[in-house]
């Protein structure tokens, strides 16, 4: 469990805690008859402004924790498509997808994602569905598509793309 979901629990817990024993000191003094209805209702108020902010901050610390979680995970899969280029050479993306269990789209969406945090270079056509490592000295001064020999041209931060294959080089 991590940190953020620890405190969260604990705040949530400790704004119950506070309620249940407010109460129950709230109504041990109202039974003795030493409490007025008012009274009751000041305490009950009371209560609410100690517990609530509790209770609010528990949950965003929860939320905030279940959403760094599924950063880390989108992350272990990015690492994991660039071990598996890295260390293969080329990979098929239909492999990448059952390794990671994921679609096609998904891993594609990774991919230009590494692309565009500068860690990945290599190329991919997707037709094919083959994802190639290559170093970006080598992609750089590219002019002609390496597949079909066709015109490449600039198709977007650190892309570029045959025109006539459609296969995308990663820079």
């Amino acid at each position: 469990m991590k940190s953020g979901q620890v405190a969260g629990v604990l705040l949530v817990i400790g704004a119950g805690a506070v309620v249940v024993i407010g109460l129950a000191v709230l109504g041990v003094f109202s039974a003795a008859g030493g409490l007025t209805a008012a009274g009751f209702g000041v305490g009950v108020i009371l209560l609410a402004i100690i517990s609530l902010p509790l209770i609010g901050a528990g949950a965003f610390l929860l939320a905030k924790s279940r959403q760094e979680g599924q950063d880390e995970a989108v992350v272990a899969k990015q690492r994991k498509i660039l071990d598996m280029v890295s260390a293969r050479g080329q990979v098929s993306i239909a492999d990448v997808a059952l390794e990671l269990k994921a679609g096609r789209d998904q891993v594609q969406s990774w991919v230009y994602n590494l692309v565009g945090l500068g860690l990945f270079s290599g190329y991919i056509n997707w037709n094919d569905g083959t994802l190639y490592s290559a170093q970006a000295a080598q992609l750089r001064d590219l002019t002609t598509c390496k597949k079909c020999g066709g015109q490449v041209s600039l198709a977007g931060k650190g892309v570029i793309k045959c025109q006539y294959c459609g296969t995308e080089y990663f820079l």
